[in-house]
């Protein structure tokens, strides 16, 4: 019962962060407010809805779970109203990515593990859960996806799935699940502090 209410507790941090980032992309963008709602929507919910897919879990919970949604909705109005008080959106979109990293990694990996996958099977999961959203939200506005560009972004995520199997096999679910989110916020959070970044592929 805890592990569970720690779950929704990451779940709905992540739900909101994404929601958030969506939302600010959409600005940066210039979009009207439905362009808001599906990106804000996209952002939070399309990365879950995958990790279903790829689990046999049908029809994905995000779809048929009103809470989810309804809370992806609410917090697009929530940064729409505090806009004004939002300077240097870029950089607020990405501190907000940093966050949704964190606990949909956490999530993705507790997810896989309950469906018994190895380790690389958890850490694949939990990125994608992580990644997907932010992915199709880049793509829809004509950008490539940051998962995809030399940033430090997928990585830190992987990296939590990771840990997370290797914790989980000698400690309790909820300290595997908190662990996993602040590691991975962290790593992402000093990643954008430092500008680190992955080599480029460069064509001699």
């Amino acid at each position: 019962m805890f592990v569970s209410l720690i779950m929704e507790v990451i779940n709905y941090i992540g739900i909101f962060a994404f929601a958030a980032s969506g939302a600010l992309k959409a600005m940066e963008k210039q979009l009207d407010l439905l362009g808001a709602i599906v990106l804000g929507f996209v952002t939070s919910l399309a990365g879950g809805i995958i990790a279903d897919i790829l689990l046999g879990i049908f029809p994905p919970v995000n779809l048929v779970y009103l809470p989810y949604p309804i809370t992806a909705i609410i917090s697009v109005f929530l940064i729409i109203l505090i806009r004004k008080n939002l300077t240097k959106i870029s950089k607020k979109l990405l501190y907000f990515d940093a966050i949704g990293l964190g606990a949909f990694t956490a999530f993705g990996a507790q997810l896989a593990y309950f469906h018994n996958l190895n380790i690389l099977g958890v850490a694949i999961v939990a990125s994608i859960t992580a990644t997907g959203g932010g992915a199709i939200r880049d793509i829809l506005v004509s950008e490539i996806p940051l998962i995809l560009r030399k940033d430090f972004y997928a990585t830190p995520s992987i990296i939590g799935g990771f840990v997370f199997y290797i914790v989980s096999l000698r400690f309790l679910d909820y300290i595997s699940l908190i662990l996993t989110f602040l590691l991975v916020t962290s790593i992402r959070l000093i990643a954008i502090k430092k500008k680190w970044e992955l080599p480029k592929i460069n064509i001699i």
